[in-house]
């Protein structure tokens, strides 16, 4: 078993799931530091400096440049360290299978038989005779996004166990609450000193992605009138048919369900309630400002209407962005797009880039001026049982993140004093 792929197992068993519920507080759940405390041994075990474990569950630590090359601008690289809250993950029992076509079964759990095949993940097909990482079935398995911190700390491995390997130096963090849109918005960038990062949350291999949603969450809170149902003609206003009513007013095409590519959409994430009182979250995307901005104020009329329907303020709306589109950010400083494309093409893989459906720590970071664009960490089918990871691509991201990190370190016309300048794409 490589060092990247035992790494990842013992990460994947640890629960981390964050909390939406205790978003107030980071983080939201306290077994997130359980895996950062392992994750900062193993930083201090291959060699890393200033390895510290804040009171939020942070972990960060700093690498060495190559000798000689302690005046190029300092690179970072991130991954967070909770999982998804929408699947089980405790305990977490993952195991390594070998795919021989067809089905790839996780387990059976309650009789029914936990799967995914081909016609559901395509690129599943390419791993037929090979190792996958996958659970039981009964429970995610992480990989979002505990490959990608195996990978970073095994890349840093890679370069203490070969000094041959040159470098800038290298900056790593390690941050909780990713999946309930925290955004590493606790890092603290100036004592972290990257220049420019990436971040390791993408999926299949050879992604390397610039461009994300718009974001914004908005809760409703309904407030109705219980009163006996055979006696309610005039004087019952129900809460949670008020929602329903707002919900139906959302155009239904644009549902998760029904979207892909550039197309935004409406998220039912959660609804409960009763006649007296109901709420729901919805979280609302699009990758161009100006929809997203409309699709806001769509989502504000409804509750108007059904408010002005039914003669009350039955409903409140309560709505805040989460983030924005990182392609403006990104785009000044092609040379992180070009130069992690040339490291896939180094490893024999080819590259690619599409809109992350969804968010990244990187959309937060660059929005705070620092350009963090998404590499593929090689999590497929997240956020549920039928996740998977194939083997070979955890231990090609790391020999990815090795050329990546060398790209840097050949950067041109640091070397006449103009530290702090970007560093040529070897492309130009």
């Amino acid at each position: 078993m490589s060092d990247v792929v035992e790494r990842f197992l013992r990460y994947a068993e640890i629960a981390s799931m964050s909390d939406p519920d205790n978003e107030a507080q980071t983080p939201s759940t306290p077994t997130q530091f359980d895996v950062a405390e392992v994750v900062a041994n193993d930083l201090v075990d291959v060699g890393a400096r200033d390895v510290r474990v804040d009171e939020h569950a942070y972990v960060t630590a700093h690498w060495p440049a190559s000798p000689g090359l302690e005046g190029l601008p300092c690179l970072g690289f991130l991954a967070h360290l909770d999982t998804a809250w929408q699947a089980e993950d405790n305990p977490v029992h993952p195991r390594i299978v070998r795919y021989e076509g067809g089905d790839l079964v996780m387990g059976v759990v309650d009789g029914r038989v936990v799967k995914t095949s081909p016609a559901e993940n395509p690129t599943l097909a390419n791993y037929v005779g090979e190792e996958i990482v996958c659970t039981d079935g009964t429970s995610l398995l992480g990989g979002d996004d505990k490959a990608g911190v195996a990978e970073i700390i095994t890349m840093l491995g890679r370069l203490a166990h070969d000094p041959s390997l040159l470098h800038p130096r290298i900056a790593v963090a390690f941050v909780p609450d990713e999946e309930i849109g925290h955004g590493a918005d606790l890092l603290n960038l100036d004592a972290w000193g990257a220049t420019w990062a990436f971040t390791v949350d993408g999926g299949y291999i050879g992604e390397c992605s610039y461009e994300t949603f718009n974001a914004a969450e908005a809760k409703l809170e309904a407030r109705g009138e219980a009163v006996h149902p055979g006696y309610a003609k005039g004087l019952m206003v129900n809460a949670a048919e008020a929602i329903m009513k707002v919900n139906a007013l959302l155009p239904a095409e644009e549902r998760p369900e029904y979207t892909e590519g550039r197309e935004g959409y409406y998220y039912l994430d959660r609804m409960e309630g009763s006649c007296e009182r109901a709420s729901a979250t919805y979280i609302i995307r699009d990758f161009d400002r100006e929809g997203f901005e409309a699709r806001k104020r769509t989502l504000e009329e409804a509750v108007a209407k059904v408010n002005g329907e039914l003669g009350c303020d039955c409903i409140r709306i309560h709505m805040r962005d989460q983030y924005y589109n990182m392609r403006e950010g990104i785009e000044p400083h092609r040379h992180l797009i070009e130069n992690a494309c040339l490291a896939f093409e180094a490893c024999g893989i080819e590259p690619y880039s599409e809109p992350v459906r969804g968010g990244t720590d990187g959309g937060h970071l660059t929005l705070r001026g620092l350009p963090c664009p998404n590499l593929s960490g090689g999590s497929m089918n997240p956020h549920g049982p039928k996740e998977y990871v194939p083997v070979r691509d955890l231990e090609a991201m790391v020999d990815v993140l090795v050329d990546l990190v060398g790209r840097y370190a050949r950067a041109q016309g640091l070397a006449e004093g103009t530290e702090g300048e970007e560093p040529a794409s070897q492309a130009a």
